[in-house]
Formats: structure tokens, C-alpha cells, sequence
């Protein structure tokens, strides 16, 4: 399945249906009367956050959406039927935003959240409503209000606990893929990853979901490289590890690159709790990680860790790290590994 994060969408709520001028004609009653009825009104667009989805592609297929009218008033008194909403599913984390792409309509964050984004139109009124002492026979009848007709931009932003972040090539995918079940693409060229990935890793008897966003380059907030679209995805994160590659020949200038890009993109982003580790110290002897480690602690001006996706060298006291800076509410804890007691009648 493609990965779509950001995509536009026309919609149109249903328009109320008409109010109906009738009256009652039936044999031996004189007088019958007015018995126009209502119409019935338009359905709603409404988008509602399901499990199961993590990208936006459906609506790359398919970018129209239209509830249905409501159905005109009929004579003897009878309504007509209310028209039917139409509900978009999108993922956990979807923001929906106005025309401009920046007036933030609704923020689903959580699994059966639901929205109006475009309420239909109520029925108009038939002649029987209009019905009084000094107007017994009135011959007019409301029309239904119209549909309201929207264009929206959807942005999906990931539901993660922890982001890893770092330039291309820093060793992040494989560092996800050492300490979870995912598998992203893994090669010796930069922009390996294209797309985010997530991985659920487990620590100490809980569980936290970790995300893997496209690398970083200088100048990223001015669209170089891949640019700094997917760092919205880490936006919701705890905690940040950030991983700087130990093989670097410019190991401060590669976490400050970082950094910068961080405080470009703004959204506080950049005041979020990090764990900074040096990567693949597997390729490293005794003084040169003592060389390259002193150096980024310098950069940091605080600890830095150390760790090896390939040897798994350090990978568990990061995780550990890691999760101490991660809400207790967000941690998945596992329940202790007790025998269910027999079924007994």
C-alpha cells in the first residue's frame, strides 16, 4: 500500500427538500383543507477516525463526496425522507484544514472521533405548517436550503510515542528494524527511506510505537532533498532520538544540521525532549569512539549514548532512555505472564 499523507477533498452536503402545497380532496368532506408536508432535510458530510488506516491513499481515487438531497414533502400530511450522510474514515491523527491549508478545522486523534464538516440543508416547510385561523387555505410552501459546498485539505500526522530523527543515511531504519517488528527499506545510499514507517518496541515489559521519518539535509525547510513535510509526523512524539552517524568525519556540524532544521520548521518541535546517540560504533575502535563521542558531547553540551543497529551494541539502554522520557499514559505495559485459571461449570 502507497503512503499519502496530504491530500484535497471537495464536498457538498445534501440541499433540504422542498415543502409541498397540497390539499385534502375526498368525497363527501368539504373543506378538506391544507395537508402539504414537509420536506425532508439534506444528509451531512461527516469524517470519522477508524482503526486500520494509516496513510490517505484511499483519497487519491477518489477526491468527491456528496451527501445525498432530502426528499420533497408529498400531500396527505406526509414528510419526506431525510437524505443520507456520507462519512469519510480517514486514519488516527488526521488534521483537516480549510482551503488555505492553514485554518485547522478538526484534529482527530482518537479512534471513532467524528466531525461535521458540511452540514445539509433543512426541508422546507409545506403549506399545512402555514395553516392558521385567519389563513385557512394558504397556497405557498417554503423551498429546502441548499447544500453546503466545501473544498478541504487532509494532512495525516502519525500517532507516534517516539521519532527518530537524523540526516540520511545516520543508520535510523536500521535501528527500527533491530529493535522491532518493521521492516523498512534498508540500502547504502541516501533517501533510502522515502516514506515514514512505524515499529512497536518493547522495553522492560512495555510497549511504545516508534516512527522512522525520510532523513534530513541542510536547507530542508527550503524543500531541499525530500524537505521537512514528513516532520509532521513526529510532531505528536514524546520524545525524539536523535542518531548521528559515528562514521562521519563531521560529527558536530551533522547534529547541529539537525538542529537547525528543527528550529526552521518551528512548532516547538525543536523543545521536545531528545536523546542524542552516536550510531554504528560497530565500524569504531576503542579511540575513535572516545574521539567522536567527546566531540558530539561538546556539540550536545550534555550525554551523549552510544549504540550499533547492526551488532545491537547499546540498543537496549537507549530504548530505556528512551522510554523514561515517554508518559506513563502513552507506555503499553505488558501484564505479567499468569496461567488462566481452568473453566469450571
Amino acid at each position: 500500500m502507497k503512503f499519502l499523507d496530504l491530500t484535497k477533498v471537495y464536498i457538498r452536503s445534501g440541499a433540504g427538500g422542498n415543502g409541498c402545497i397540497s390539499f385534502r380532496r375526498e368525497k363527501y368532506i368539504e373543506y378538506g383543507g391544507p395537508d402539504g408536508g414537509d420536506g425532508g432535510r439534506g444528509g451531512d458530510v461527516v469524517a470519522e477516525a477508524v482503526e486500520g488506516l494509516n496513510t490517505l491513499i484511499d483519497f487519491r481515487y477518489q477526491q468527491h463526496f456528496f451527501a445525498k438531497n432530502g426528499v420533497p414533502g408529498m400531500g396527505k400530511q406526509r414528510t419526506g425522507a431525510d437524505g443520507a450522510d456520507i462519512v469519510l474514515k480517514v486514519p488516527v491523527g488526521t488534521e483537516i484544514l480549510d482551503e488555505d491549508e492553514e485554518t485547522v478545522i478538526a484534529d482527530l486523534t482518537q479512534v471513532g472521533q467524528r466531525v461535521i464538516l458540511a452540514k445539509g440543508g433543512n426541508g422546507g416547510f409545506g403549506n399545512l405548517h402555514f395553516k392558521s385561523s385567519t389563513n385557512q387555505a394558504p397556497r405557498r410552501a417554503n423551498p429546502g436550503q441548499p447544500g453546503v459546498e466545501r473544498t478541504l485539505w487532509l494532512r495525516l500526522k502519525l500517532i507516534a510515542d517516539a521519532g527518530l530523527l537524523g540526516l540520511p543515511n545516520a543508520g535510523k531504519s536500521t535501528f527500527l528494524a533491530a529493535t522491532s517488528n518493521a521492516r523498512p527499506k534498508i540500502a547504502d545510499y541516501p533517501f533510502t527511506t522515502l516514506h515514514p514507517n512505524l515499529g512497536v518496541v518493547g522495553v522492560d515489559n512495555a510497549e511504545f510505537v516508534m516512527a522512522d521519518i525520510p532523513g534530513l539535509i541542510a536547507g530542508a525547510h527550503e524543500g531541499r532533498g525530500i524537505g521537512d513535510r514528513f516532520l509532521g509526523h513526529v510532531e505528536r512524539c514524546s520524545v525524539l532520538l536523535h542518531l548521528v552517524d559515528g562514521t562521519s568525519q563531521t560529527i558536530a556540524e551533522d547534529y547541529q544540521t539537525i538542529i537547525d532544521e528543527l528550529e526552521a520548521y518551528g512548532g516547538h518541535l525543536a523543545e521536545k525532549p531528545r536523546v542524542t546517540a552516536l550510531n554504528k560504533i560497530d565500524a569504531l575502535d576503542d579511540e575513535e569512539r572516545a574521539d567522536a563521542r567527546a566531540g558530539l558531547e561538546a556539540a550536545v553540551g550534555g550525554p551523549v549514548m552510544m549504540l550499533s543497529g547492526v551488532s545491537r551494541e547499546g540498543l537496549t539502554e537507549v530504548l530505556r532512555a528512551v522510554r523514561s522520557q515517554i508518559e506513563d499514559d502513552r507506555l503499553r505495559l505488558k501484564t505479567a505472564g499468569t496461567e488462566p485459571e481452568p473453566w469450571r461449570p
